[in-house]
């Protein structure tokens, strides 16, 4: 009697340990998938915003590349406003150079400001507001600057849902393991910076 007792509770024992071995497996198993199923979910919203910032720097390059044309048109008819011509060469340089999106806006914006001042200057000149391919260089800038735009706001939307998913609870305990870092927006400065540029005339 006392040795099926015995037997009973070795029996006990192993299905115990048994069991407990499966519960901890079973819990092993789903933080697995919970790991994968996260990282997963964030490798794919960081491929989308990755693909986004390209878009918004193929605009931007668009844009760099336009700039010298639109500089030696209005040159033509403004030789003696070499401080500005100057000054939007300087600026186009540096924002190519930026290479984070913060630098990138940072520098977009000042560059911005500088083609403002580089259109002001063309309002002097009715000869130049009438030329051909002065009127093509401002038309192709507006699209342009209307594609940042749409393509600034796609970019900051895909952001803003990454680094909430890395930030929410329980992912924030795996992103932070993964290596997964928050992105910066594209954003534009004060509230004059926000309005595209004043092509027309």
């Amino acid at each position: 009697m006392t040795q099926l007792k015995i037997k009973a509770k070795m029996i006990e024992n192993i299905i115990e340990k048994k069991m407990i071995t499966w519960i901890i497996l079973i819990i092993i198993i789903v933080i697995v998938v919970f790991a994968i199923a996260v990282y997963n979910g964030l490798i794919r919203l960081k491929n989308k915003t990755q693909e986004a910032w390209s878009d918004i720097d193929v605009q931007l390059k668009r844009r760099y590349d336009l700039i010298p044309n639109l500089v030696e048109t209005v040159k033509g008819y403004a030789k003696h406003e070499k401080g500005t011509f100057e000054k939007v060469a300087e600026l186009r340089s540096a924002a190519m150079q930026a290479t984070t999106p913060g630098e990138k806006a940072k520098a977009d914006n000042m560059l911005t400001e500088t083609l403002k001042s580089l259109f002001a200057v063309a309002e002097n000149y009715p000869d130049l507001k009438a030329n051909q391919n002065f009127l093509d260089l401002q038309n192709q800038l507006s699209q342009i600057e209307e594609t940042i735009q749409q393509a600034r706001r796609y970019y900051n939307g895909n952001v803003r849902d990454f680094n909430i998913k890395i930030e929410v609870f329980p992912n924030n305990l795996f992103a932070g393991i993964m290596g997964f870092k928050k992105f910066e927006f594209f954003e534009v400065g004060s509230a004059q910076e926000k309005e595209n540029v004043k092509v027309e005339f």
